[in-house]
């Protein structure tokens, strides 16, 4: 019993101040470290900076602060930080091995969030997903199909991806083609469709709308017609032009090809 009370005494006497300062600086730390962070976090508030990125910002710094606040408190109570160092780093190791697809959404979501390639709202094609931005999150991004479907796309898939993002710019351009019989007069068709073009409701005059013909084949000409128009009215206005143009085609009686050929079959049925 002497001996183990001489013992305790000593391991007192050795470690004993260490350890009450080691509980000092952890509890004066903790305090310190809630100050710096309000701090950071107001700092971080007044930037530009996508409030995803800003959580994350404010996450970092505290992490970052209780790191060194763990690091000194293991060197007052006189741990050997190349031990820790060394079991830190097999942590690591073995942790960003496991979590290799994880992190690579992670860099692909800071990425997305600092470089804003697309943002919600906007229409986007990618990674074999298309449709409407819903969500950006850190790992994955949400996206809404024209039918309602949601599609969740990792982030690093979407950073190693071509992105085609059909809302970026104010205005958006419809490309259609027509097929007309060879038989038909070529300015009149052209003059045709370029006036159903012009006359349809959304289309700009400037740039200004084109018709021309652009293809021939054996028995058909093919006219590509273009017009511009708002990128939000896109959609109503593509479907616009085609009945336009098609409407103005039957009143001039100007065919199809494929009008007549389905015209002769049902003829020789009969």
């Amino acid at each position: 019993m002497e001996d183990f009370k001489r013992q305790a005494f000593e391991l007192a006497a050795t470690y004993g101040g260490k350890l009450l300062l080691a509980i000092i600086v952890l509890i004066v730390g903790l305090f310190v470290i809630k100050g710096l962070k309000r701090v950071a976090g107001r700092a971080i508030d007044r930037t530009k900076l996508d409030d995803t990125v800003k959580a994350l910002a404010k996450n970092v710094v505290q992490a970052l602060l209780t790191i060194i606040l763990i690091i000194s408190v293991i060197e007052i109570l006189g741990v050997s930080m190349s031990s820790v160092i060394a079991v830190l780093a097999s942590c690591g190791l073995a942790v960003g091995l496991a979590m290799q697809g994880a992190l690579a959404n992670l860099a692909g979501g800071l990425m997305i969030l600092i470089f804003k390639p697309f943002k919600v709202g906007d229409y986007i094609e990618s990674a074999g997903a298309e449709g409407i931005v819903r969500d950006i999150s850190i790992f994955y991004t949400t996206v809404m199909t024209l039918d309602n479907k949601k599609i969740s796309v990792p982030n690093g898939d979407l950073m190693n991806a071509n992105v085609t993002n059909y809302s970026a710019e104010a205005t958006r351009r419809i490309d259609q083609e027509y097929k007309i019989t060879n038989d038909s007069d070529l300015e009149e068709v052209k003059a045709v469709l370029l006036e159903a073009v012009r006359s349809t409701e959304g289309v700009l005059s400037d740039p200004a709308p084109f018709a021309r013909l652009t293809g021939v084949d054996d028995d058909t000409y093919l006219f590509t017609i273009r017009g511009w128009c708002r990128t939000p009215e896109y959609w109503d206005v593509y479907f616009d032009v085609i009945e336009n143009c098609s409407k103005a085609l039957s009143e001039h009686g100007i065919d199809d090809p494929e009008e007549r050929i389905a015209v002769r079959l049902v003829k020789e049925e009969e």
